[in-house]
This record gives C-alpha cells, sequence and structure tokens, in this order.
C-alpha cells in the first residue's frame, strides 16, 4: 500500500514540477509570479482533447500539439501583456496583476465558448497495473513520472549546457548586466516563456489524461504548483522540483492515510510554515522588489 501510494505521489508531484519550473524560470528573471501561467495548463488540456476528440486518436500527439499550443499562447501573453509594461518599467506589481486578469479573462471566455462540464479523453495510456513489490501499481503513473522527468531533465540539460542556457542563468542574476554583453534580453525572455508554457501545456495534457479536462483545470493545479515554487525557493529549478515531488508525496500519503479532504490543507499549511519558518524557501535566495 505504501509503495503504491509512493508511485501516486511521485507521478503527481512530477506534474507539478512541470508548472513549478515554469514559474521559477519566469520569476528568475523578471522578478515576478506569472500567474497566467494557470491558462496555458488548461489550454494544453483542451488542446489536446480537441485534437484527440476531431482528428487523429494519437495521445502521444496529442499531447505534443498540447505542448506546442500552450508554448505559443504563453509567448503571445508576454508579447501582448506583459512585455509593454516592462518596456515602460512598470513596478513588478502591475505585472501579477496583469497576469492575473488575464488567467481570469480567458478561463471565462474557455467557459463561455466550450461550457464547465468535464471532457475524458477518447483514448489514454494503458489502464491496466504492473506489480511491483507486492504492490499493484497503475501504468499510466509510471508513463506520467517518466514522461515529467524525462522533459524536466531537458530542460536542465539545456540550461545547463547550452550558450543560451549560460545567457538564461546570467540574466538570472543580472538582467541589465547581461543585456550590456550583447545578449538581446527580449528575445531570451520570449524564449523562457515559451519553455515554460511547453512545460505548462505537457502538464496539462498530462493532467487530462490522469483525470480530466475542464476550464479551471490551471488554476486549481497551479496553485499547488506556486506552493511548491515557494517551498522550494522561487527562481530556484530545483527547488521547485524538490518541492513539487514534496508536495506530491505528501498529499498523496495524507489522502491515503488521514482523509482526502485534509490534502489541501496540508498543502496551504505547508505554504504558510515555510513563509513564517524560511520565507526564501531551502534552496531560494532573500532578494528584493519582488512580486
Amino acid at each position: 500500500m505504501f509503495f503504491q501510494q509512493l508511485i501516486n505521489g511521485l507521478s503527481i508531484g512530477s506534474i507539478y514540477a512541470l508548472m513549478a519550473v515554469g514559474y521559477s524560470l519566469i520569476y528568475s528573471l523578471l522578478n515576478f509570479t506569472n500567474f497566467a501561467h494557470s491558462i496555458t495548463v488548461t489550454i494544453g488540456a483542451f488542446c489536446a482533447f480537441f485534437f484527440l476528440s476531431q482528428l487523429v486518436q494519437n495521445l502521444f500527439l496529442g499531447v505534443l500539439i498540447a505542448v506546442l499550443a500552450a508554448g505559443g499562447l504563453a509567448m503571445l501573453i508576454e508579447l501582448l501583456g506583459y512585455r509593454p509594461l516592462l518596456k515602460k518599467k512598470a513596478r513588478r506589481i502591475y505585472l501579477l496583476i496583469t497576469g492575473l486578469g488575464i488567467s481570469t479573462m480567458c478561463e471565462n471566455l474557455i467557459i463561455i465558448s466550450f461550457s464547465s462540464r468535464f471532457r475524458v479523453y477518447p483514448v489514454n495510456f494503458s489502464n491496466e497495473s504492473i506489480n511491483l513489490f507486492g504492490a499493484s501499481v497503475g501504468q499510466v503513473d509510471l508513463i506520467i513520472f517518466a514522461v515529467s522527468i524525462t522533459a524536466l531533465v531537458l530542460v536542465e540539460l539545456f540550461i545547463r549546457k547550452s550558450r543560451v542556457g549560460l545567457a538564461i542563468r546570467g540574466a538570472s542574476y543580472d538582467l541589465d548586466a547581461t543585456s550590456l554583453m550583447g545578449v538581446n534580453v527580449q528575445k531570451l525572455i520570449l524564449l523562457v516563456f515559451l519553455i515554460a508554457g511547453s512545460l505548462a501545456g505537457l502538464a496539462g495534457a498530462l493532467l487530462g489524461a490522469k483525470y480530466t479536462a475542464f476550464p479551471t483545470l490551471g488554476t486549481a493545479m497551479t496553485n499547488k504548483a506556486f506552493i511548491s515554487s515557494v517551498f522550494g525557493g522561487l527562481g530556484s529549478i530545483p527547488g521547485a522540483v524538490l518541492g513539487a515531488i514534496t508536495l506530491g508525496i505528501g498529499e498523496t500519503m495524507i489522502s491515503s492515510y488521514i482523509s482526502s479532504s485534509m490534502r489541501d490543507i496540508f498543502a496551504y499549511a505547508l505554504l504558510v510554515i515555510v513563509l513564517f519558518v524560511r520565507p526564501s524557501g531551502l534552496m531560494g535566495k532573500a532578494t528584493e522588489d519582488k512580486a
């Protein structure tokens, strides 16, 4: 029973990690929390659903479409929503408010256009279980965990090994100094939004496969991703992954051994505790003028 719940926790925690890394990447460059991140998760889930329902019933192609669509939407949000404010050197709190507005507006547009009902993917990962160490583990959880970890490793390798990744790391320390070194920071910011949005789209498609697709999916799940980012340390990618896995396992164990109604209490209690004890998170660093 414990091992089965551990796998379930790793599965949902890895999805949280995909979203939390997107939060951390944008925060590390621009010093604000991108609350429009939630709508890219929802769009990922819905794009995969409509692709599978209307075109080709191939889940992996559906996931790819979700990644591309969410990445494109994230770049559009940066170009139309954030870039005008960044050019005017607006305070970070205004960017945060803009993100909340974009998320709320798009969420309601989806409800108006497609209704608020839940949608089940017409094709899905295997529902069969396999026996591991005496526990019956669902193949869907193992696949989700493997796909998520692969995506996170690829992003980490890109940031650590590529020249563009070096520019991203430099910009996370000082965006203005990076600009003086000849880096086109506007293109760099756009690329970071593409990466963050693509990860969110992947998370949305995997959530749709694991559960269902519905208009408030992104808001419900990115709240947990935000908690993961704060717990691990906003701006720290390893911290975001650590926080997400910890939260995923913790919620699963709480649901299994205590009560499923306690899982949200656990998540938000964790947020409050870390803000009291270590506001910068486990692996974050304290900085000023952030939202």
